[in-house]
């Protein structure tokens, strides 16, 4: 098919049925962009069915290992070290492992501790980092990786720096002419100017003749020099939205902390130092009245008092000295308090009493006091020896923390945003599970607060009767009241010192709750910290990691009042007894402070004289780690007798009771409320409660509970929950097999053990939560336990599979909801992930070997669990329990077999998959919400099984037994089934799920028969299609399939699993191939297209079934982009940036950095190239809207869309300037040839997506085999050609520079996502996803921790912020931006000129190469149009004219539109900045000169079009610098010179001569630089410079079009309309000339219609013109279309400018071609327009168009315009003041302040009265004038605003020179004024050509007065609708008793007598007349106003009537008085002429 840009469609073929063939041709080759695309494809498998894999294993047996050459070897199989066991071992926090040592453990205990020390077995997959799921490519990641990028240099960011260059610095000594200054002829001096420049650098080798092959070898060695080896590295990052397969390795598990605070307790001071004081420092949360931290016990004692209690001490262990304690709060709260109380040791007398000289005596005080304070320190120190073990309450005090933390953070929450200092608490966060904070409490946060130091002064004394925590709570509440009783108490006065800060990462010098060194712990020496244990305020989930056992003890209240005796001081003593003999007291109490580290006895403080005390005592216990049934607490009451009584003992015994610690194999823990017994308890009590009576035992009250205490364990061993406890217990005793067992008060025996097992197995999922998290390793592992290892009671096996498998579910289920929190954004629950990937490993010992070899058990490995013990010893029991009974005796051979069986015990993962594919409803239901466990399981389970038996080496394909791959399949195919069915009611569920089968098919390709996972793959794929057809929301799934798919894609070795090496086979099948039956249609070989080629480039069968995960994403994405998908644009842009994502993988990957292996790899992507050519009509057009294209433009497109090439560019030079393309934005489908609107249909792809889609084109491009593209661009038909290179047209525009000024302006990729996020809420709106689960899945990637409801919106909140906060990015960031954006500009403008070239190298042999030549130069010639690096325009032009070399008819014989861009474009840059760019753009201007000489020995086109360029260039270019490109005529002239080769033809000389005309242009140009401020000035100059080419209609056209260009960027639309006008009837008169067309218009007189000034263009004469010479009228405008064009221009300027009559006027003379064309598109088009503009013109009342002055210049200054008169026309409603102030301002910049003076009034100027040194300008308001006989004809508003050429303005004046004076003496004198042409004109002022001048005598001037009167009353009266305001206005001003020169005194001064002068009669009769004609419309008004109204304005009526009345009778007399002439009688016949006669006689 015939190939060049058609000007018009052709007749010949109507339009229809070529679209229908190329539509088939293109369908048959490629598959169409439309329908054809789902059905066709070389091996007849349409893309939305699934092509069935290769066998993936045959495929790499069937291949030698060699095959491949050195690098690419590694792309063919997995590396072997793929898959490695990782043993880690656990980190400690303590420096020794405090485990139990040495003592006897039971299994429980045993169990525990080993699973707290064993190694972390970790199954590591060596490559996976590489994933895009494990490194993921972020802006941080890219920016790292942009580091060290060249700067490319630009243009436009280049002007900045060379402003101040040469040319600027003599502007201000030229004068300031007019136009008229620099006559034309000014060439000889402009002739030395140019020999004397000096020329840039010539190119060495430009001028020798070189073999065309020679130069592309060079070209391209020279372009493949320094270029980035990764193009996505210069793109943003991919949408991190999108990231679905983004996944983190789990932290390991770690204790749980929450934040932590590090209280350090400096000194206490009191006012009277006489003995020692103990603290006591604690949390306590008012809000949930708990205790939230154990005790802190500190002494701040001095040595010497200390020293007292020498006689109690034993020497103190280090730990007890800590003064320094680390508090952990997870939940942090404004109601924590900070408690403090202190102790004194016990002496005689209440508190209060002992309280009181703390209270009284004061420090400075103590000279006066020395006695008594020497008496109070002896009594001190009795009591410190007698009773120094005993303590007494003193006093307390309370810090609430919230105040601390707010305040100390107060200072600096200014300096750093909270951002920054929340870090520090989300990081430590993280570690646990706590964070579901309730949305108060965020705002209390412990971290990061500025460390405080505190002096606590005032100190409450304690009250013996409020001791208990109930009344601290209460306290503690009242403290926080303004008015707390608190305050009224006298204080205990003293001075605590204390620091309070957020504890350091890791501390110095600490100790574990269980005293245990924390590592780093320098030197056992120094004074340690202590970690304080928390007591969380509610539940904390986090898994026990390490071994801990502490029992507290809190003693509440004893009750002794019935008691009797002497029992008064009591105090009660706690020790921990392993038997009943006092020695069997066990030292593990923890000492306070200053003590021993543990004690074997421990007292609480004592309350003098209070039988019934309370306590407020923690005693802290070292759980030993095997308790038994003996060991019980002992609690034994004493009374202390205080005063030393001879006789009678320091304490008595009073009471006893205990606690028995175990019961039923559990811990005891909770509040008792005991029995207290007076007698010293029996022998064997220990083992019963004390609620049992005893016989012979005497109780306290009768056996009532007296004592409460209450006991609470801190344990990792004991679960403390009944069903935990029971689970464990039945375990153990299977394992231990010690049978029977008393399990509360059922015995199990081996009879009924299972059926217990099964019971405690169901009743797991009652547990409660807390403990089973923190137990969950435990419990997972037992059950796993179950599973592999079924128990053997009574030598059965007892299969308890599927009850382990359903608790596992409900335990998963349980452990999910209790910390649904803290999921991550897969909805994995950390901790259970932690579980898998750290600590799961397989039981017990190995499961035996393939060959059949013994078993081994992995001892070695810290992977053997329990004891070690192999199985057999438990056989070993049951053997012996059947032979020793005889009923149970069994033949020996089966107990071989049987433990042959057990020995080849289950494999985990297969019993899962068996017992999940049989699970029930209720159970699958637990497991597919956490499916993903469940698979992790089996993968780990897998992996471990081929690690441990050495399989790794045993072909996939036998490395799993079928039946478990039976299983595997049954269960893929029913999780996808739920997926599917679950889209609609759930889902997040399915989304959930969809990820999960997703990563699992992908960790299975790591592990079994790859094969057999794609066709898993293949069978969801099946699945889902079906399912598709009858969904109600397709998009939904299909965005699931996306998520699967790009899954899939993200495994480590997803290019192996593309079989990349292998070369395609191509069909099998023999049937005619459709690239056989369109081997005619290949553009360019006559051979029939490679087969092979075809189907690599096409997503062809085999294509997809070699590279078949590559295959199924690429398929995704040609679906999604289908006009017809659904969803479209979540779907474009998912599936978009899966194939971006993986591609910036690829380029970051080390693996494929060798340009060999991409290659490969870019083999995948191949049809990636024919999906976006067959997208192309719905991709964001890049190429719209550049700069300087007016608006118009885009409302032009609409109708001339894929059109000719005047898509509506103003003015198409410049718009290419800039835009730089023939192919005008909408006519991209002009290359294309296809049928340019069926292709729109679809939805059109976002902005970015389309960039995305083509930054992945240009990767395959670059990464891509060039010799294999050659091959298949020979394969291509026509218009898949046109539509290639399309593409890379598009790219060029997606890509293009926008300079740093644009990054300064807004970063706009941020303010495109916010577009996209807003597309995104709106598709979520709508419906297509479920928009919660989008919202709550966003928020929580976004969010680390907290709970999603309370980030819900915030993400889209924080997306529309973030365009604002984006715009503050510092001057480095978009330095860098700018830098990146430079080098993707550049690198993407590169590669499309690689694939120009290569497409050349193809096009040379073929039939039709000339259009498609063409079609490559357009994008040649728009990339070197569009801003580029000085880099790329090296290699740009170089490839520009080696092309002209090759091809020069290309731009010589055809069309001249490429030749005239060509010439524009050289010479753009031949005015460069850069000199590298100059020196290309000369050489290659000089070139092209030469090339053309060459052929017809002259160069008359070159140099017609580089003349037009130059005007046009100079016309519309802002910063164009002359002096650079007159540096760029020298070098030409120099080449000129130089060359040898044509040193005997004309040819220098011509060079010559164009050179010096280019150059007096250029001189013409400065003139316009000069003008650039002054718009009137400068339009006139391009008028003048446009009526200087009225002989070559060229360039007058292009001037004509560089003046639209600047009136519509100065907003005077209805001038360019005219610009455009006169341009049309300049193309009119040329083609009347040529042909005579009825439907043509007959030269510019056809357009006189819309303007008069028009008919100037028709001076074009046939002496001027002969239309055949070469070169002349040869632009694009001058044809049909070029006229169509203009005029649509010309029609949408009127439109902007709002004068609609002139649209009509216009489409008048364009209608009539368009019906000659049969252009019906576009005729309804036009007809619509002009409904508009009439409907426009009916509606639009307030049209305004321009406001007019007169404008005098006056003074030498002004050159030319001295004297001169001009008609200014302003944007309408300009006031007088603006005008005048501009010009003001403007010529006082130019000739400097005091210079200017506007005269202010409009009388004539005396110009001998001016002052010569100064510049006069005078302003005058005028207004239109018509003569009565053309108000006939203007009839409308519009018309007397159109077509205007003579003006009037009044001046008034008097006799003696005043403006203004009485009545009598007021003069006016009237000025008309004529201009050259009719406004509007194509400028803004035009010089008037005659004036004249009336003067009107006063009582003219009173006529004139009264008759407007008359006519305002007569419009008021006459209004419809009325408007009584207005109406009530000027009957007030009419009949109102005005004062001066009212109506009423006009009357009085012309008309009380008759004047003397019978001349005046006439005017005195006049003036009578109007008198009568305005008293007769003051009564119509009057009338009028009465009907209007309302009955509040009755009395202003009527008060306006009197006052008619009034101004009636005053006139009355006056207008009756006749002149005396006119009472004469006549004769009747004579009287008209007579009458007649007098009046001519009496006017002269």
């Amino acid at each position: 098919p015939e190939f060049s840009c058609p000007q018009w469609p052709p007749p010949c073929l109507s339009r229809t049925v070529a679209a229908e063939v190329r539509k088939q041709v293109s369908r048959e080759r490629s598959g169409s962009p439309s329908s054809s695309r789902r059905c066709s494809s070389s091996l007849g498998v349409p893309l939305t069915e699934v092509v069935e894999p290769l066998d993936f294993e045959d495929v790499l047996l069937s291949r030698p290992p060699d095959a491949e050459p050195g690098p690419l070897r590694d792309l063919v199989e997995f590396p072997a070290d793929d898959l490695e066991l990782l043993l880690q071992p656990r980190e400690c926090r303590t420096t020794e492992p405090g485990i139990p040592k040495d003592e006897k453990l039971d299994a429980q205990v045993r169990a525990a501790v080993e699973m707290y020390i064993e190694d972390w077995v970790i199954v590591h997959r060596r490559y996976q980092y590489l994933s895009a799921a494990y490194s993921p490519i972020t802006t941080e990641t890219q920016r790292e990786r942009q580091k060290g990028l060249p700067r490319q240099v630009f243009e436009q960011d280049a002007s900045g720096d060379e402003r101040s260059g040469p040319e600027d610095s003599n502007d201000s000594q030229r004068g300031s002419g007019s136009p008229e200054d620099t006559p034309r002829s000014s060439g000889a001096s402009s002739i030395f100017d140019l020999r004397n420049l000096a020329a840039d650098s010539l190119l060495p080798s430009l001028l020798e003749r070189v073999a065309p092959e020679d130069v592309d070898r060079r070209n391209e060695s020279l372009r493949r020099q320094h270029r980035p080896p990764a193009l996505l590295t210069l793109y943003p990052a991919p949408d991190e939205d999108e990231a679905v397969e983004r996944c983190s390795r789990p932290e390991p598990p770690r204790e749980h902390f929450g934040q932590r605070i590090l209280v350090k307790c400096l000194s206490l001071k009191f006012e009277i130092e006489i003995e020692p004081i103990f603290g006591i420092l604690a949390l306590y949360d008012v809000r949930e009245k708990k205790k939230i931290s154990e005790n802190f016990y500190f002494d701040l004692n001095s040595d010497s008092i200390k020293g007292l209690l020498r006689a109690h001490g034993t020497h103190p262990a280090i730990s007890t000295l800590a003064r320094s304690a680390i508090f952990s709060v997870t939940y942090p709260s404004p109601d924590i308090f900070l408690v403090i109380k202190l102790e004194k040791v016990l002496q005689q007398g209440d508190i209060s009493e002992c309280c009181e000289p703390y209270m009284v005596m004061k420090e400075v005080d103590t000279a006066k006091n020395k006695e008594k304070l020497e008496k109070l320190r002896l009594a001190a120190e009795q009591f410190c020896t007698r009773l120094g073990r005993y303590r007494m309450p003193f006093a307390w005090t309370a810090v609430h923390l919230a105040n601390i933390v707010s305040s100390a953070g107060q200072l600096d929450r200014d300096s750093d945003s909270e951002g920054e200092r929340r870090p520090a608490w989300t990081d430590r966060r993280r570690r646990g599970p706590q964070d579901r904070t309730s949305s108060g409490d965020e705002a209390c946060s412990f971290s990061g607060f500025r460390p405080a130091t505190l002096t606590v002064t005032n100190f409450f004394k304690q009250e013996a009767e409020r001791l208990s925590d109930e009344d601290l709570f209460k306290f503690l509440a009242d403290m926080r009241r303004p008015s707390s009783l608190l305050r009224r108490l006298r204080p205990v006065t003293a001075q605590l010192k204390i620091d309070i800060s957020p504890a350091p990462e890791n501390p110095h010098f600490c100790l574990s709750p269980e005293l245990l060194h924390i590592k780093p712990y320098p030197d056992p020496r120094g004074r340690p910290t202590k970690e304080i244990l928390e007591f969380p305020a509610r539940e904390v989930y986090a898994p026990h990691t390490s071994y801990r056992n502490l029992l507290y003890v809190y003693p509440h209240s004893l009750n002794f009042s019935s008691r009797q005796g002497s029992v008064r001081n009591l105090a009660v003593r706690v020790q921990y007894m392993t038997g009943e003999d006092p020695s069997q007291a066990l030292p593990v109490i923890f000492g306070k402070s200053s003590c021993s580290e543990f004690t074997r006895e421990a007292f609480t403080p004592v309350v003098y004289h209070n039988k019934s005390p309370e306590f407020y005592e923690e005693f802290k216990l070292h759980l030993p780690a095997c308790v038994t049934e003996n060991h019980h607490l002992l609690f034994t009451f004493y009374h202390v007798s205080c005063q030393p009584r001879p006789g009678t003992a320091l304490e008595t015994p009073v009471g006893f009771t205990w606690i028995p610690l175990l019961q039923h194999g559990r811990l005891r823990t909770g509040p008792f409320c005991l029995p207290v017994s007076v007698d010293q308890p029996p022998p064997s009590y220990s083992v019963l409660t004390p609620d049992v009576a005893l016989p012979g035992m005497r109780w306290v009250d009768g056996h009532k509970g007296v004592f409460s205490v209450e006991l609470t364990a801190v344990s990792s061993v004991h679960p403390q929950d009944p069903h935990l406890d029971k689970f464990f217990t039945l375990v153990h005793v299977l394992e231990e097999g010690a049978f029977p067992f008393r399990l509360k008060d059922t015995v199990l025996s081996e009879g009924n053990v299972e059926q217990e097992l099964r019971a405690s197995l169901a009743a797991l999922r009652l547990a409660s939560p807390e403990p089973l998290v923190a137990f969950s390793h435990h419990v997972l592992d037992k059950l796993v336990c179950l599973v592999v290892r079924p128990p053997i009671i009574s030598g059965q096996i007892v299969n308890l599979g599927r009850g382990a498998f359903e608790a596992m579910a409900h335990v998963v289920s349980l452990v999910h909801r209790s910390l649904e929190a803290a999921q991550d954004a897969r909805g994995h629950c950390p901790q259970l992930a932690a579980y898998i990937h750290y600590a799961f490993r397989l039981p017990g010992t190995e499961p035996s070997l393939p060959d059949g070899a013994p078993p081994v058990t992995v001892q070695a490995a810290t992977l053997a669990r329990g004891s070690g013990r192999p199985i057999s010893l438990y056989l070993a029991r049951s053997k012996s329990i059947s032979s020793s009974n005889p009923d149970l005796a069994v033949a020996p051979g089966s107990v071989d077999d049987e433990v042959s069986r057990i020995l080849a015990s289950k494999l985990l993962h297969e019993e899962l998959a068996l017992q999940w594919v049989v699970s029930s409803s209720a159970v699958r239901e637990a497991i597919l919400q956490h499916a993903w466990f469940f698979f992790q399981l089996m993968v780990k389970s897998m992996a471990l099984h081929l690690l441990l038996g050495q399989r790794l080496d045993t072909p996939r394909k036998l490395r799993f037994p079928g039946r478990f791959l039976d299983d595997i399949t049954a269960l893929v195919g029913s999780v996808g089934l739920e997926v599917i069915m679950r889209v609609h009611k759930d889902v997040e569920l399915a989304e959930r799920l969809n990820a999960s089968l997703a990563f699992f098919l992908s960790d299975l390709l790591s592990l079994v028969d790859r094969g057999f996972v794609f066709s898993l793959v293949r069978a969801h794929y099946k699945q889902v299609a079906t399912r598709l057809q009858s969904s109600p929301n397709p998009a939904a799934l299909l965005t699931l399939r996306m998520e699967f798919t790009r899954i899939l894609c993200s495994h480590e070795h997803y290019v192996t699993l593309n079989l990349p090496c292998c070369p395609l086979s191509p069909p099998a099948s023999p049937s005619p191939s459709v690239s056989s039956t369109t081997s005619q249609s290949s553009t360019f070989s006559s051979q029939a297209p490679d087969p092979k080629v075809t189907s690599m480039f096409e997503l062809s069968g085999p294509f997809r079934q070699q590279h078949f995960l590559a295959g199924l994403l690429l398929t995704e994405l040609a679906l999604a982009l289908e006009p017809e998908a659904e969803g479209a644009f979540l779907l474009h842009k998912k599936a978009i940036s899966a194939v971006h994502s993986l591609l910036c993988g690829h380029d970051t990957d080390p693996r494929y950095a060798e340009a060999t292996v991409k290659a490969c790899v870019a083999e995948l992507y191949l049809p990636l190239l024919s999906i976006a050519r067959d997208t192309l009509p719905r991709l964001h057009d890049f190429a719209e809207g550049p700069g300087q294209r007016s608006r118009l433009a885009s409302m032009l497109d609409s109708d001339t869309e894929g059109e000719g090439d005047i898509a509506g560019t103003i003015n198409p030079s410049v718009a290419m300037a800039i835009a730089g393309g023939p192919l005008a934005p909408g006519s991209r489908a002009s290359i294309s040839q296809g049928p340019p609107t069926a292709s729109r249909a679809g939805c059109a792809l976002s902005a970015e997506s389309s960039r995305t889609l083509l930054a992945c084109v240009l990767w395959v491009l670059k990464n891509a085999e060039p010799a294999l593209l050659q091959r298949w661009a020979t394969d291509l038909t026509l218009p898949q050609l046109g539509r290639l290179l399309d593409l890379l047209y598009l790219c060029l525009a997606a890509f293009e520079y926008k300079g740093k000024k644009a990054f300064e302006r807004i970063n706009s990729l941020t303010f495109k996502k916010s577009l996209d996020m807003k597309a995104r809420l709106e598709e979520a709106i709508l419906g297509t996803i479920g928009a919660r689960q989008e919202m709550v899945r966003r928020s929580r990637e976004r969010s680390p921790f907290g709970n999603p409801e309370n980030v819900r919106w915030r993400k889209s909140v924080t997306h529309w912020k973030q365009t604002s906060d984006r715009v503050d990015k510092t001057k480095d960031e978009m330095e860098h931006e700018a830098l990146v954006e430079g080098n993707l500009a550049t690198e993407a403008s590169l590669v499309v000129l690689d694939t120009l070239e290569i497409i050349v190298q193809t096009v040379m042999l073929s039939e039709a190469r000339e259009s498609i030549l063409g079609a490559v130069l357009k994008v040649v010639l728009y990339s070197l149009g569009s801003a580029q690096s000085a880099l790329f325009l090296q290699h740009g032009l170089a490839t520009q004219r080696a092309l002209v070399s090759k091809f020069p008819e290309l731009l010589f014989e055809e069309d001249t539109e490429l030749c005239a861009d060509l010439c524009l474009r050289l010479l753009r840059h031949c005015g460069s900045r850069i000199s590298t760019i100059r020196t290309h753009a000369s050489a290659s201007l000089y070139l092209l000169m030469r090339q053309n000489f060459e052929i017809g020995h002259n160069f008359a086109r070159v140099k017609m079009q580089v003349t037009m360029s130059l005007s046009s260039l100079v016309g519309t270019t802002q910063n164009f610098s002359e002096e650079h490109l007159r540096r760029s005529l020298k070098t030409i002239l120099t080449y000129a010179e130089e060359d040898v080769g044509l040193r005997d033809s004309t040819f220098a000389e011509q060079v010559q001569d164009l050179m010096f005309n280019l150059h007096m242009i250029l001189t013409d140009t400065v003139k316009m630089k000069e003008h650039q401020e002054d718009p009137e000035m400068l339009i006139d100059l391009m008028y003048r410079i446009a009526r200087g080419y009225q002989g070559s209609p060229d360039l007058r056209l292009t001037w004509l079009q560089n003046m639209a260009g600047k009136h519509a960027e100065l907003g005077n639309h209805a001038e360019a309309a005219q610009c455009m006008v006169h341009a049309a009837a300049l193309v009119a008169e040329y083609l009347a000339l040529l042909e005579d067309h009825r439907h043509l218009p007959v030269g510019c007189v056809s357009f006189q219609n819309i303007s008069s000034n028009v008919l100037e263009e028709s001076a074009i004469s046939d002496d001027i013109l002969s239309p055949d010479e070469e070169g002349f009228c040869s632009g694009k405008h001058f044809t049909e279309l070029g006229l169509v064009g203009l005029l649509e221009q010309a029609a949408g300027y009127f439109t902007m400018g709002g004068l609609y009559e002139a649209v009509n006027e216009v489409y008048k003379n364009l209608i009539p071609i368009l019906e000659a064309h049969r252009d019906y598109k576009k005729l309804a088009a036009v007809h619509g327009k002009l409904q508009e503009a009439f409907t426009k013109i009916m509606h639009q009342l307030q049209r305004v168009f321009g406001t007019y002055f007169r404008v005098g210049f006056y003074g030498a200054r002004f050159g030319d315009l001295d004297e001169q008169e001009f008609v200014y026309k302003e944007p309408s409603i300009t006031k007088l003041a603006e005008i005048s102030h501009r010009l003001e301002e403007f010529y006082t910049e130019r000739f400097g302040d005091d210079v200017v003076e506007i005269i202010k009034d409009s009388n004539p100027v005396d110009k001998s009265k001016l002052d010569a040194q100064k510049a006069y300008i005078q302003i005058t308001y005028v207004e239109p004038y018509f003569d009565t006989y053309e108000l006939k004809d203007r009839v409308t508003y519009f018309d007397r605003n159109y077509g205007l050429r003579t003006f009037l303005f009044c001046t008034p004046f008097t006799p003696d020179g005043r403006a203004h004076g009485e009545l009598p003496e007021q003069h006016k004198r009237k000025t008309l004024l004529s201009t050259d042409h009719a406004f509007p004109y194509i400028k803004t002022r035009i010089r008037v050509c005659h004036r004249e001048e009336t003067v009107l005598t006063p009582v003219e001037v009173a006529i004139e007065d009264m008759q407007k009167k008359t006519r305002e009353l007569a419009f008021a009266t006459e209004q419809d609708p009325p408007d009584a305001k207005m109406l009530q206005m000027v009957l007030q001003g009419s009949v109102g008793p005005t004062v001066n020169q009212g109506p009423l005194e006009v009357a009085q001064v012309f008309l009380a007598e008759i004047p003397e002068d019978p001349k005046l009669f006439r005017h005195h009769n006049k003036l009578r007349l109007c008198f009568k004609d305005f008293c007769k419309k003051c009564e119509d008004a009057l009338r009028k106003n009465k009907a209007l109204i309302g009955p509040d304005q009755k009395e202003y009526h009527r008060e306006l009537e009197r006052n008619y009345c009034r101004l009636r009778e005053a006139l009355q007399p006056l207008l009756t008085q006749r002149l005396p002439q006119l009472l004469a009688p006549t004769p009747p016949g004579l009287r008209n002429s007579l009458n007649r006669a007098s009046f001519r006689k009496a006017d002269l």
